[in-house]
């Protein structure tokens, strides 16, 4: 890249992080979009769009909130919608291990030992790596591996922000890329069979047809994450000063020897856990598997689990290395870690509060619903040849999930015609499933209608303290790009080269 087009690119990532900046704080921001939400609600709702819910076939109307009904449901229903957001828990729950782990010295300590194997210039894609692998354990890549991505990169002496980005990226950014099974991968078709179904009746989908295409995929967003992060993303991060409390910083010091005995300890319990769930979950019989002896289906309770497991997984090997390590005299020391972690976290948990009021209204509205259909149903209308629909396929569920936060919540809504409309032209529904997974992962990453976005922020205020929306789409809006780009055009080229998506899939149809 030339020094002129790098001096464009800088300006213009100026100019968003000036105009986000000035955005309002998060929790405000979500509050004046309640406000929108309502009186836009109020506005439409006398208005007939002449357009069908695609599951249900009934007519989608815009439901006016601010009648005397809808408010007294809103007030009635105020603690419910709070206490229900579902990313409220995920997070809280998975912080009280990870204080623990953290505040006890354990984290840092593995960070230390991390830090003397690794090579400095290998640390980004080890990061991407770790945060595409946590897919695996639901959200929880958000409330673990995006902060320990500022940690490993401060205590190497880089700019915290950028491994903050750098993990976000791979966590949001590549949500769709993963070495290993999920349980999205089941959820997603469940809705890709059900549409496949209204074109054909008999047809059954395996519930890894993408799982090759994702596999590989996780090669090509840990390099192009890799690029992104060490050219763009840190040099222009090195203009911003770190000023932080120190007191929150992780320290680079040698471990002591009483230390190393306790790490050592704590991480062989960690591992006994492990081993213990992993041999537990073996037999087809397992308690952890789904009713049909399934481990990655998304009724498994070991996929339901993974939350409380992480947190287990976490707060003892972090208590046992406080206690032989002497960071904890007492059992008000282990839990006074945790304390810490949850004061950390009220922050977030206010503007959870406007957020979660936010989304509810935004769905109960049917507002959301009814944009995303309208674009589906506007891109059928375009009958475009095949590889340009996999592409609008993919911008359109890029824009749409800027409106509708949730991967299945989405796929739901515009399945039914996606699926059966590209059936009609011979594409199947695997592909076509894979070009949503695409669209779907590399907008997360710049929304801050994201449920994690303002958590992110708050990750970046640990180390920057003035930081903001702005300075966070900034950083982030490289890697939509470029991952956008790249990740189309890897879709079409391995398209093109015709190897399997997973298993049991095919390209075409029939």
């Amino acid at each position: 890249m030339s020094s002129n087009n790098k001096g464009l690119l800088e300006k213009f990532l100026d100019v968003v992080e000036r105009l986000g900046n000035k955005l309002p704080d998060p929790a405000i921001l979500f509050f004046f979009l309640l406000l929108i939400i309502w009186v836009l609600s109020a506005v439409l709702s006398p208005f007939s769009f002449d357009v069908e819910h695609p599951l249900t076939g009934e007519s989608l109307t815009v439901i006016n909130l601010l009648t005397g009904a809808q408010l007294a449901h809103f007030l009635a229903n105020m603690t419910h919608t709070f206490m229900s957001f579902a990313p409220l828990g995920v997070v809280l729950l998975a912080m009280l291990g990870v204080g623990a782990a953290e505040h006890s010295g354990y984290i840092n300590a593995g960070l230390k030992y991390m830090l003397g194997v690794t090579p400095k210039m290998l640390l980004t894609p080890m990061l991407i790596m770790v945060a595409i692998v946590s897919h695996t354990a639901a959200d929880a890549g958000y409330v673990l591996v995006i902060p320990l991505g500022g940690v490993i990169f401060y205590a190497a002496g880089r700019h915290p922000l950028a491994g903050i980005a750098a993990a976000f990226a791979g966590v949001s950014g590549g949500f769709s890329a993963n070495f290993v099974p999920s349980g999205i991968d089941p959820l997603l078709m469940g809705f890709t069979q059900t549409a496949a179904q209204i074109y054909e009746p008999a047809m059954q989908i395996n519930p890894l047809n993408n799982y090759f295409f994702t596999a590989i995929s996780s090669i090509l967003i840990i390099s192009v994450g890799w690029w992104i992060t060490d050219r763009i993303v840190e040099p222009r991060l090195a203009r911003i000063d770190v000023d932080g409390d120190q007191e929150d910083m992780p320290e680079v010091q040698n471990l002591n020897s009483r230390e190393k005995r306790a790490f050592w300890i704590a991480t062989i319990a960690m591992l006994a856990g492990i081993i213990a769930l992993v041999v537990w979950t073996i037999p087809e019989a397992s308690a952890m598997r789904s009713p049909e002896g399934e481990i990655t289906a998304f009724d498994a309770p070991i996929m339901q689990s993974i939350v409380p497991l992480i947190f287990l997984l976490f707060v003892i090997p972090g208590v046992l290395y406080g206690f032989l390590s002497g960071t904890f005299k007492n059992s008000k020391d282990a839990v006074g870690s945790m304390s810490k972690a949850m004061g950390s976290m009220s922050y977030y948990i206010v503007m959870a509060f406007f957020c979660a009021l936010f989304i509810d209204a935004f769905a109960r509205s049917n507002i959301g619903t009814l944009l995303a259909v309208t674009g589906a149903e506007f891109l059928q209308s375009l009958s475009m040849p095949g590889a340009l629909t996999i592409v609008g396929i993919i911008l359109l569920t890029a824009v749409v999930n800027l409106l509708v936060g949730s991967a299945s919540a989405k796929w739901a809504l515009i399945s039914p015609i996606f699926v059966p409309m590209l059936m009609g032209i011979g594409i199947s529904p695997d592909l076509t499933q894979a070009a949503y997974r695409v669209g779907d992962s590399v907008s997360n990453i710049i929304t801050p209608l994201l449920p994690y976005f303002p958590l992110v922020v708050v990750y970046c205020q640990r180390y920057v303290k003035n930081t903001g929306i702005g300075t966070l789409v900034s950083m982030m809006l490289p890697y939509f790009f470029i991952f956008l780009i790249t990740w189309t055009i890897f879709l079409l080229v391995y398209w093109g080269i015709g190897i399997p998506l997973g298993f049991q899939s095919s390209y075409t149809f029939p």
